[in-house]
């Protein structure tokens, strides 16, 4: 956890960013990524200078030769505020070495600086946010997360085709739902920041702790264990930080449209999805992968990215995905589609209705987590039905902190749902059978199967309630009568 001072230290970055015409979230993280970038390279040639010295060698293929030395960041961060920043902006200074030099001595980033662009606007805000970095211990994989993350909570406003940054508790909810474990290969298609990456990471770490203490298992961890893909240059790059700044230092992310013939490949290699993908709109159907469309017909993209991830699940891989409540109950041809597929060809396990606060102030669109496992053969049986009320937050724009919250009893029931068959439909949580679902055409809205109880209402009858109203009115005139009677005594005392 950030301390106060921490916290208000990144706030007033972010003031100066807006008070310098910068406004734009993504581009103020994106440009403190490039400055962690180019601490992160002093700091390996730091750790390997003190290697060679302990071991009395000469430092081989250094980051920075001799003549480059003012370039790092143990060197300029000393200087006084214009000089680092003409350092910055000269031709062959900081960030032309980091651009076309100092990525090569960090090949799991280098892919992921193609275009990027220096836009702090002041030698002023430039220290500043030295300053702060300087301060935040890099050897310590907590604190460098907790600072990435606590930047990326100020993305708050929705992104290009409806994107938008899935909170923190619920991608940790999902995590805790699909217990990863170091054995999978755990995917996001729509990776974005990597938030569902670096909560599935931060979970093996907890329950696995011994995996970083063998040479194999450290490798597997820091790489192929997590993959993700993403097309905008600006959220790859951040979500690179993101997962090296947690640890993973070769993240395995593809610049790729997902849905596009591009990444057809992408098949039979994941052994857990978790994903957020995009709601908003409908592509151009020559642009999609037509081995999509042979699952569903369609261009709307929430529907694409499910048959998607149905294709990149290896055999009994399993996935949770958010989908928009209209995935759940959608009339067209497509919806009724992808439904039936998931259901009779694959293994749905579990639905859980989200209410429509959560993606606020984003959006205030209502949502599920669709929970399966991909069989090729069937094995739905009973599909468990969750009813969220609360996430422990306002559902108002504010998102405040509030006492009410299912994600722990989601969590506790979803492990244990052989308790779950005695509940009735009365009930937050309850089992619905296959029968049911096929017969209902596929329909997964928790409000076709959830039935409400009405509470019987008694009333008296019409004599007693018009003997009250009586009662009452003679009271009324009393208490006027009395009221006339001090008002006309008051009058002759005067």
């Amino acid at each position: 956890m950030l301390n106060q001072a921490l916290k208000s230290q990144i706030d007033k970055i972010w003031t100066t960013f807006w008070s310098g015409g910068i406004s734009n979230p993504l581009t103020v993280i994106e440009q403190i990524t490039y400055l962690l970038f180019i601490r992160r390279l002093d700091d390996l040639q730091i750790r390997e200078e003190r290697k060679a010295a302990l071991l009395g060698i000469p430092l081989i293929n250094p980051i920075y030769k001799p003549e480059e030395q003012h370039l790092r960041w143990s060197v300029f961060k000393d200087m006084d505020a214009e000089t680092m920043f003409e350092q910055f902006r000269k031709i062959d200074g900081v960030f032309d070495f980091m651009k076309f030099r100092g990525v090569h001595q960090d090949s799991a980033f280098n892919k992921y600086m193609k275009g990027a662009t220096f836009m702090i606007p002041t030698p002023r805000l430039l220290q500043l946010v030295v300053d702060l970095l300087s301060e935040v211990d890099m050897n310590d994989r907590d604190t460098k997360g907790d600072v990435y993350e606590y930047l990326l909570s100020k993305i708050a406003s929705a992104g290009t085709n409806g994107q938008f940054r899935t909170p923190r508790h619920i991608i940790r909810m999902m995590v805790e739902l699909t217990q990863p474990t170091p054995d999978d290969v755990i995917c996001d298609p729509s990776a974005g920041t990597s938030g569902f990456l670096v909560k599935a990471a931060e979970y093996i770490l907890e329950q696995h702790p011994h995996i970083l203490h063998n040479a194999d298992t450290r490798r597997r961890y820091e790489g192929d264990m997590f993959m993700g893909m993403e097309f905008d240059a600006t959220m790859l790059r951040i979500g690179a930080m993101n997962l090296l700044l947690h640890g993973i230092e070769n993240p395995n992310l593809i610049d790729v449209d997902a849905l596009s013939e591009a990444n057809s490949g992408f098949a039979g290699k994941a052994s857990l999805i978790l994903a957020n993908p995009p709601f908003k709109g409908s592509l151009d159907s020559e642009a999609v992968d037509s081995s999509l469309n042979t699952m569903v017909k369609t261009t709307k993209t929430e529907l694409l990215f499910l048959a998607l991830i149905l294709r990149g699940l290896k055999l009994g891989g399993r996935a949770a995905v958010i989908v928009p409540d209209g995935v759940l109950f959608g009339g067209s041809n497509a919806h009724k589609q992808i439904r039936k597929e998931i259901v009779d060809n694959q293994q749905l396990t579990g639905v859980i209705s989200m209410p429509s606060g959560v993606f606020k102030p984003y959006a205030g669109v209502s949502t599920a987590v669709l929970l399966f496992t991909k069989t090729n053969s069937g094995g739905t049986d009973q599909v468990w039905f969750y009813d969220m009320k609360a996430d422990g937050l306002s559902l108002d724009d504010k998102r405040q902190p509030v006492t009410e919250n299912n994600i722990a009893d989601i969590v506790t029931r979803w492990h244990n749902r052989d308790a779950e068959a005695a509940r009735a439909r009365t009930e937050q949580s309850f089992m619905v059978p296959l029968s049911e679902i096929q017969s209902n055409g596929y329909d997964l809205s928790i409000n076709r199967y959830k039935e409400v109880e009405h509470e019987a209402k008694t009333y008296d009858e019409p004599e007693a309630i018009i003997e009250r109203i009586v009662a009452l009115d003679e009271e009324r005139t009393g208490l006027m009568n009395e009221l006339k009677a001090l008002m006309l005594s008051e009058r002759e005392v005067v």
